[in-house]
């Protein structure tokens, strides 16, 4: 398994992962599907966009952005994506170290989570696990696209 920065040929895959997360409207906030132009819009405006790429094919990413502005713009701010079929398989830890070592290397202090939903357990656990610290609940913080209100945990780690 190798973590690289995304190029512009990634974009197709990049975008179906992403939408794939969308689309099931149970962990990003995000409504909109990309396209390659949006995509790429969106991918190279981030910090460090990543991909996870497994015998040449790509099965996750990350992007990696300051998650605010001015006298906040030392905390990161990230979010991933693993294609189903891949799964399970500890891709999404892979990615999580990654940017959390790219984000000290740009220059970030900490790392927030602002809206981690609270059934995501699995993301939840690897967190955690990693050292990152919940801040509580945030009651009906989440609309899924069912449109029922479900919590959101946020999580900080220093880096």
């Amino acid at each position: 398994m190798t973590i690289r920065p995304f190029c512009s040929a990634d974009l197709p895959r990049l975008c179906e992962i992403w939408n794939e997360v969308v689309k099931d409207g149970q962990a990003f906030p995000q409504e909109d599907l990309l396209n390659e132009e949006t995509g790429e819009a969106f991918f190279s405006a981030q910090s460090r966009t990543a991909v996870a790429e497994d015998d040449g094919e790509i099965c996750g990413l990350y992007i990696l952005h300051p998650n605010n502005v001015g006298r906040c713009g030392h905390i990161a701010n990230a979010s991933y994506a693993v294609t189903s079929r891949f799964r399970g398989q500890k891709i999404g830890e892979l990615l999580v170290r990654d940017s959390l070592e790219q984000a000290r290397r740009l220059g970030f202090r900490l790392m927030q989570f602002n809206a981690v939903v609270e059934q995501n357990t699995g993301a939840r656990r690897l967190y955690e696990k990693l050292g990152f610290v919940g801040l509580g609940v945030i009651p009906g913080g989440f609309r899924r696209k069912d449109g029922m209100f479900v919590n959101i945990c946020p999580y900080y780690i220093t880096l």
